[in-house]
C-alpha cells in the first residue's frame, strides 16, 4: 500500500511540476503534511515568523555547546572571503559563549552579519569573534524557521504595532513547548505550520490581537501589480490543506478559482528571508503551466470532470493517509505492549527469586527489625515527648501558678505614706519662709514617724519572703525555655492562649495515650506468645501441647505490633505542623511575659526594700534634723589658718623690707607659710567633703537644711555642682603671673599639694557672675560623670574675689602640652595623633551628651598629655556659645569656623566637629599647604592619607550633619588594631633632648626667681 502511494505521488509530482523560474523557492514534497513536531521557541522575527528547536535534539545542543567550548577558544579567526554556505563558530556578545553561525552579509572589512543557526537570532560580529570549526560540527542546524499557517503581516503596518506583534508572539512561544502541525515547507527551509500551545491555537490568538491578518487571494492581476518587486517564488504542490477554522469563509472561494484554471497548481511569490513576514501573492506570469494555459480551448465539461477526479483522488489520498497513520499507531502500540509485557515478566521472575531467597531468613530478619524499632522507641518515649506536647511549658505554667509571688500586703500602705512624705519634702524644698518651713517640717516629721512604722512592717514582711530564691527560680526557668524556643516575641497577654494550649495538649495527650496503650498491649501479647512457645519446645515439660495452641496467629501478632510501634514512633519523631508550632510559640511568649512580669514585681519590691533599709538607718542615726556643727568647725579652723597665713605673709614682707635682713628667719617664715597654705587647702577639701554629705542629705531626706542654716551657703555649693568655694582667696596663693598667656585675661601659675595649677581671672558683674557659675557648673557636672574618662580638662575650684569684681577658676596646668606647642617643637607621629584625637573626640562626646557646645576648639585649647592622652580644654565661661564661636581661630592658613557660621547660622555640635576635623587634618598633613574651595573648606583628596582617616575627614568636613561625636569615637581609624610601631630613634632622641631642655629651663627659672628676690632684699 505504501509503495503504491509513493508511486502515485511521483506520477502526480511529475505531471503537476510547474515551470522553474530563476530565484523561485518551491515547496518540498508533502510527505510530512500534518506531521506533528514538539518544539521549543527560541527566536521571534515578526508576528508570524519565528525559530524553534525540536525537543528531540536537546542532547545535540548540549553536545554542540561542549564541543564548541573546547574547540573555538583555540581556533583561528577567519580571514579572506567568507563562504555563506559554511558554518563557523561565533562568540555571542551577551554571554561570551560560542555558537554555530553562518554569514548572512559582509558589512565591512571588520564586521559581518551572522545568524546563529541553532537558535535563529542574528547579530553583527567582528571578524576576530568568528572562527573556523571542525568538520564534525559542519551539519544541519538544530533550529528551524517556522511561519504561522494562513497568516500574513498587514500591509502598511506601523513600526510600533510590528514590535508589539513580535513581543506578543514571543510571549506565546519563547522557551515554551509547542506542537507544530506541518502544512508545507519552503525550499529555503521555512516550515509552514499550525502552532498550538496546549489547547491554544497560537495563530488564532495573533490574529485576534490584530497583529496579523488572514491570507487574502484577490484578483491575480491586482496582486501582480502590487507585488512586482517581490523576488522569491513559492510553488504550492497541493491546495488540499483546509483553511483554518478561524479564517474568513469568503477566502475559500478565492483559493478554488485559480485552482480550477491551474489544475491545482499555483505559484506564490515570497519575499526573501529579511521580508519573511509579508503576505503571499499570485503573480500573473506564474499562471503558465506546462501545456495547459488560459488560451486552451478545452471544454468546460472536461475541466469540471478533471476537477472532480482530482478532488476524489485527494479525498482517497487523505483517507489512505489516515488509515496508514492508524495502522502505524496500532503497530507501535503492539510493540510497546510486547516490550512492557517482557519487562513485567522479567520483574516477576526477579521478584520470585528474591522471595525464594528471603523466605529462608524471613523470621530472623523480621524479628531483628522489630527489636531495632523497640530500641528506638525506648529512647524516644521519654525524650521527645516533652517537646512535642509542651510538657516543659506545662511545668513552667505550674511553677508560675503554684509558687507565684504575691505583692506584700504592706506595700500599698507603704507606697501611700511614702508618696505623702515625698510631697511634704518637695514643699519644704520650695519654701522660702522660716516660719512656714517650721510648720511644714513638723507635718513632715509626723509623716516620717508613720513612714517609719510602715517601713518596719514592710521590712519584716519582706524578710519572710524567699525573694532571692524565687528570682533565681524564674531566671533559671527563663534561661531553660529560651535555650529550647529561642528569643520570645512581644504579644498581648491573654488567658485564651493558655486555654487553647491546654485544649491542644489534652487532645494530643489523649491521642498519644491511646497509641501508647495499643503499643503496650501488642507487646504484651508478643511476650505472652514467646512464653507459650517456650513450653512447646521444652522437652522436659510433660504436658502435651498442640501446634495450634502454641503457635497460633503469630503473623497477626507481629503485624499488629510492628504497626503500633511505627505509629507511636511517627507521632514521637515527626516534626510539628505549623498550627502546632504556632500554639506552642504563643504559649511560650505568654509564659515568658508572666516570668518577666513577676521578675519586675520582685525587682520593685527589692528596690523599695533597699530604700526602706536606708531610710530606717538614717532615721535611727538622726532622730532630729542633722546639725552643721562639723562644717562650722571646719570653717572656723579655716578662718584661723587664713588669719595666721596673712600674718605670716605680712611678717615676711616686713622682714624683707627691714634694714636688718635675717635670711634664716625669713627662710623659717617661708616654711611656715608653705605649711599654712597646705593646711588651708586640706581644710578646703575637708569642707568640700562635708558640703557633699549635706548636699546628699538635702536631696534625699532633709531638704530643710538650706532654710534652717542659711549661713553655711549650701545653695551656692549646690547650684555650682560642688565647684564654688567661699574659703579661697587670691592673695593666699603663691602665684606667679603668666605674662605669655595673659593676652585675654589675668593668668597666674601656682602649686597646690605638689600639682601645678593655673588661675584664670574673669572680670564679672552681678549678672555675669551668675552666668559664669551656671556655665562652669554644667561643665563640671559633665566632667564628674566620667572624670578621667571624660576627655575634658577638670575644674578644681571656682571662687570669687572679695575686694575686686573678679571670679577665679582653678584648673590643672600642663606646661607646653597644647597641640600648638607640641607641633612647633616635636610634632606628633600619625599614631600619636590618632591616640590624642580619640581622646578629644571623647571630650566632645561628653560635652554634646550634656547639651554643651564648646564653640572654641582650637590648637591652643587641646592638650596631649604624655603625647598620647588627648583632652579638651575649658572655654571662656563669661561668653555665650555664639560669642565664643564668633572668634575666628586659624590653624596654619585654615579657618576653624565652618561655612554655616560665617553665613550667620548658630553654633551647633556640627560646628565643633568641623573644627575637630580641621585639627585632625592639620595633624595628619603637618606642614603641607592646604588647597581650599571658594567657601574656605579644605580639599582632603589632595593628600595621601590612610583610607579610614580620609573617610572620617570627609565625613567631618563635608557631611557633618549626618555624623555625631559618638560615631567619630567609634570610627574605624580609632578602632582598628595598630601594630607595634617601629621605634624612631631619631625622633625619640629629639623628644628626650627637648624634654631635658624644658626641665633645665624650669630649674633655671626657679633659680632666677630666688636670686631676684634675694638681690631685692639685699638691696633694700
Amino acid at each position: 500500500m505504501a509503495q503504491n502511494r509513493a508511486r502515485k505521488r511521483r506520477v502526480e509530482l511529475k505531471c503537476s511540476r510547474p515551470p522553474r523560474f530563476s530565484g523561485n523557492v518551491q515547496m518540498d514534497e508533502d510527505t510530512h503534511y500534518n506531521k506533528v513536531e514538539d518544539v521549543v521557541g527560541s527566536h521571534v522575527e515578526d508576528a508570524v515568523t519565528f525559530w524553534a528547536q525540536s525537543i528531540s535534539r536537546n542532547k545535540d545542543i548540549m553536545k554542540i555547546s561542549g564541543s564548541l567550548s573546547e574547540a573555538c577558544p583555540h581556533a583561528n579567526s577567519v580571514f579572506g572571503n567568507l563562504d555563506p554556505r559554511k558554518i563557523y563558530g561565533g562568540l555571542f556578545s551577551e554571554d561570551k559563549c560560542w555558537y554555530r553561525c553562518k554569514v548572512l552579509k559582509i558589512i565591512s572589512d571588520e564586521k559581518c552579519l551572522v545568524r546563529y543557526i541553532d537558535y535563529g537570532n542574528a547579530e553583527i560580529l567582528n571578524r576576530s569573534d568568528i572562527v573556523e570549526i571542525p568538520l564534525d560540527l559542519q551539519f544541519s542546524s538544530v533550529a528551524k524557521k517556522y511561519r504561522l499557517w494562513g497568516l500574513q503581516i498587514p500591509s502598511g503596518q506601523e513600526l510600533t504595532q510590528f514590535d508589539q506583534g513580535r513581543t506578543f508572539l514571543g510571549s506565546l512561544i519563547f522557551e515554551k513547548e509547542i506542537k507544530m502541525r506541518i502544512k508545507a515547507t519552503y525550499q529555503d527551509g521555512t516550515v509552514i505550520a499550525q502552532a498550538e500551545y496546549g489547547s491554544v491555537d497560537i495563530g488564532e490568538e495573533v490574529a485576534k490581537k490584530g497583529f496579523a491578518e488572514k491570507c487574502k487571494l484577490t484578483s491575480i492581476t491586482n496582486t501582480c501589480e502590487e507585488k512586482k518587486s517581490n523576488t522569491g517564488q513559492l510553488v504550492l504542490r497541493n491546495l488540499k490543506n483546509p483553511i483554518p477554522s478561524w479564517g474568513h469563509r469568503s477566502n475559500q472561494s478565492n483559493f478554488s478559482g485559480p485552482k480550477e484554471h491551474l489544475n491545482g497548481r499555483l505559484t506564490l511569490n515570497l519575499k526573501n528571508e529579511n521580508d519573511a513576514g509579508n503576505h503571499v501573492t499570485f503573480p500573473k506570469e506564474s499562471l503558465a503551466v506546462g501545456d495547459f494555459n488560459l488560451g486552451s480551448n478545452v471544454s468546460l465539461a472536461k475541466i469540471k470532470q478533471d476537477q472532480k477526479l482530482i478532488e476524489e483522488n485527494e479525498k482517497l489520498k487523505t483517507e489512505m493517509e489516515v488509515l496508514l497513520e492508524n495502522y502505524n499507531a496500532l503497530e507501535s502500540k503492539v510493540e510497546q505492549t510486547a516490550q512492557e509485557l517482557q519487562q513485567e515478566k522479567a520483574t516477576t521472575m526477579d521478584l520470585t527469586k528474591h522471595l525464594e531467597s528471603t523466605l529462608k531468613t524471613c523470621v530472623g530478619t523480621r524479628m531483628k527489625n522489630l527489636a531495632t524499632k523497640v530500641e528506638i522507641l525506648k529512647e524516644t518515649r521519654y525524650v521527645s515527648i516533652n517537646l512535642h506536647f509542651g510538657n516543659d511549658l506545662s511545668d513552667a505554667i505550674q511553677v508560675l501558678d503554684e509558687e507565684c509571688f504575691i505583692t506584700p500586703a504592706s506595700l500599698n500602705e507603704l507606697e501611700r505614706i511614702w508618696t505623702e512624705y515625698n510631697l511634704a519634702q518637695e514643699k519644704i524644698q520650695t519654701c522660702q519662709n522660716v516660719n512656714e518651713g517650721t510648720i511644714l517640717i513638723a507635718k513632715r516629721n509626723e509623716l516620717q514617724q508613720e513612714l517609719k512604722l510602715a517601713v518596719e512592717v514592710f521590712i519584716l514582711e519582706v524578710d519572710e519572703l524567699p525573694l532571692n530564691k524565687r528570682l533565681k527560680t524564674l531566671q533559671d526557668l527563663s534561661a531553660s525555655l529560651k535555650a529550647v524556643y529561642g528569643q520570645a516575641k512581644e504579644g498581648t497577654n491573654s488567658e485564651e492562649i493558655l486555654k487553647k494550649f491546654y485544649d491542644w495538649k489534652c487532645g494530643k495527650r489523649e491521642e498519644f495515650t491511646s497509641v501508647r496503650s495499643e503499643t503496650d498491649v501488642s507487646l504484651q501479647h508478643l511476650v505472652a506468645w514467646f512464653q507459650n512457645t517456650l513450653k512447646a519446645f521444652d522437652l522436659s515439660v510433660e504436658e502435651s501441647l498442640t501446634s495450634e495452641d502454641t503457635i497460633g496467629n503469630i503473623d497477626e501478632i507481629l503485624e499488629k505490633t510492628e504497626s503500633n510501634i511505627c505509629k507511636e514512633l511517627e507521632i514521637s519523631m515527626v516534626e510539628q505542623g505549623d498550627a502546632d508550632k504556632e500554639i506552642v510559640l504563643n504559649t511560650y511568649n505568654q509564659v515568658l511575659q508572666k516570668i518577666h512580669s513577676e521578675e519586675k514585681l520582685i525587682a520593685m519590691v527589692q528596690s523599695k526594700y533597699k530604700d526602706s533599709i536606708e531610710f530606717k538607718k538614717i532615721i535611727e542615726c538622726l532622730d532630729k534634723s542633722p546639725n552643721v556643727d562639723h562644717l562650722l568647725s571646719i570653717k572656723k579652723t579655716l578662718k584661723s589658718l587664713k588669719a595666721q597665713l596673712r600674718w605670716k605673709l605680712v611678717e615676711k614682707n616686713n622682714l624683707e623690707e627691714s634694714d636688718e635682713y635675717d635670711g634664716s628667719q625669713i627662710e623659717k617664715i617661708k616654711q611656715d607659710i608653705t605649711q599654712l597654705r597646705s593646711s588651708v587647702f586640706q581644710e578646703v577639701y575637708h569642707e568640700r567633703e562635708e558640703y557633699e554629705k549635706l548636699n546628699s542629705l538635702v536631696h534625699k531626706w532633709f531638704p530643710e537644711l538650706p532654710l534652717l542654716y542659711p549661713e553655711i551657703g549650701l545653695p551656692n555649693y549646690m547650684n555650682s555642682g560642688g565647684l564654688l568655694t567661699m574659703s579661697l582667696e587670691r592673695d593666699l596663693l603663691d602665684a606667679e603671673p603668666m605674662k605669655e598667656l595673659s593676652s585675654k585675661r589675668p593668668l597666674v601659675c601656682s602649686e597646690v599639694n605638689g600639682q601645678l595649677i593655673l588661675l584664670k581671672g574673669y572680670s564679672v558683674d552681678v549678672d555675669t557672675e551668675a552666668r559664669v557659675i551656671q556655665r562652669a557648673a554644667i561643665y563640671h557636672r559633665a566632667w564628674r560623670e566620667a572624670k578621667e574618662e571624660s576627655g575634658l580638662l577638670p575644674l578644681i575650684f571656682l571662687f570669687l574675689c572679695k575686694s575686686d569684681p573678679m571670679a577665679y577658676l582653678m584648673v590643672p596646668y600642663y606646661p607646653r602640652a597644647n597641640l600648638s606647642a607640641i607641633q612647633t617643637s616635636v610634632p606628633l607621629t600619625s599614631e600619636e595623633a590618632l591616640k590624642v584625637m580619640k581622646g578629644v573626640a571623647q571630650g566632645l562626646h561628653t560635652l554634646h551628651k550634656a547639651d554643651i557646645i564648646h564653640g572654641s576648639l582650637h590648637q591652643n585649647n587641646v592638650f596631649a598629655l604624655n603625647r598620647e592622652q588627648g583632652i579638651v580644654g575649658d572655654f571662656d565661661f563669661t561668653k555665650s556659645v555664639s560669642q565664643r564661636a564668633s572668634v575666628n581661630m586659624m590653624v596654619g592658613d585654615l579657618s576653624l569656623i565652618p561655612p554655616e557660621l560665617k553665613m550667620g547660622k548658630p553654633a551647633s555640635p556640627s560646628s565643633d566637629l568641623y573644627a575637630y576635623g580641621c585639627l585632625l587634618l592639620w595633624l595628619s598633613v603637618q606642614s603641607q599647604e592646604f588647597e581650599k574651595n571658594e567657601d574656605g573648606i579644605p580639599k582632603v583628596d589632595q593628600f595621601h592619607l590612610d583610607d579610614n582617616v580620609k573617610s572620617l575627614l570627609c565625613s567631618l568636613i563635608y557631611c557633618r550633619s549626618s555624623i555625631t561625636a559618638e560615631q567619630v569615637l567609634n570610627s574605624e581609624c580609632f578602632l582598628q588594631p595598630k601594630g607595634k610601631s617601629t621605634p624612631n630613634s631619631e625622633k625619640d632622641t629629639e623628644y628626650t633632648q627637648y624634654k631635658e631642655e624644658e626641665e633645665l629651663k624650669m630649674e633655671n627659672l626657679d633659680k632666677y626667681k630666688k636670686n631676684a628676690k634675694n638681690s631685692e632684699a639685699n638691696f633694700e
